[in-house]
């Protein structure tokens, strides 16, 4: 990055810094608003025994399902995992340790770890195996379970426009875990749609500032559906 310009020009460049060990928070929701590409050149870099925090581990042969070829993740923090059957045959065999969390609270979890909010109290879990080994409280007359925030040493996420500051616009469902998965890297790098000038963005309409973003990169996207549906005649 040379001053305000965050923009390179290359995955390698992109992904610069990873290393084995890391925690990787990775926006999308199931296939969509992935960073297909960042994750293709983490797969290529062979980084292992990484922790990864995402809503999914996508699916057999794309997204984040491609990082459990060689086994590159050590860890998944995720809160649905039912579209992988790898992903399945690793956690049942003792190759992958796996966290469930529920879908709202790992949201919480990062955008609480961009904030600085170390751990909150959340009602959702307890009563349940999530709660077991964790500080519960009673708050007018209501249960509680602490949960800490989540922090990663990278956070890659997809954006739909970007400027050269790093300032990012999601569009539709990509809204999903992005903006809060943005805040949460040391190293935050979004592959973009489109790039433009600083100015060309209506102020009003950035979702995350370019102050939580490191790099930016534009990307080439293939468009996936995860379960095709049809009706029936």
């Amino acid at each position: 990055m040379a001053g305000f310009n965050k923009v390179v020009h290359s995955y390698e460049d992109a992904m610069a810094g990873l290393q084995d060990g890391m925690t990787v928070i990775a926006g999308g929701f199931g296939l969509c608003g992935i960073p297909e590409g960042l994750i293709a050149q983490i797969k290529k870099m062979k980084t292992k025994d990484l922790t990864v925090v995402s809503n999914n581990c996508g699916v057999d042969g794309f997204g984040l399902g491609i990082l459990l070829e060689d086994r590159q993740i050590k860890k998944m923090i995720a809160s649905y995992v039912g579209e992988n059957a790898l992903f399945e045959k690793q956690l049942l065999n003792g190759e992958l340790e796996v966290e469930l969390t529920p879908q709202g609270t790992l949201a919480e979890k990062m955008r609480a770890g961009g904030a600085g909010i170390p751990a909150f109290f959340t009602a959702t879990g307890y009563g349940t195996p999530v709660a077991e080994g964790k500080e519960t409280r009673e708050i007018k007359g209501r249960n509680y379970v602490l949960e800490e925030s989540i922090t990663g040493d990278f956070a890659i996420v997809r954006a739909w426009k970007a400027d050269r500051y790093g300032n990012l616009m999601f569009r539709h469902t990509s809204m999903n875990f992005n903006p809060m998965a943005a805040t949460a890297g040391k190293i935050t790098v979004a592959e973009v749609e489109e790039i433009v000038e600083p100015g060309e963005l209506e102020p009003s309409q950035i979702h995350t500032p370019g102050i939580y973003v490191q790099r930016v990169i534009k990307g080439n996207f293939e468009k996936r559906i995860e379960r095709r549906m049809v009706r029936q005649g």
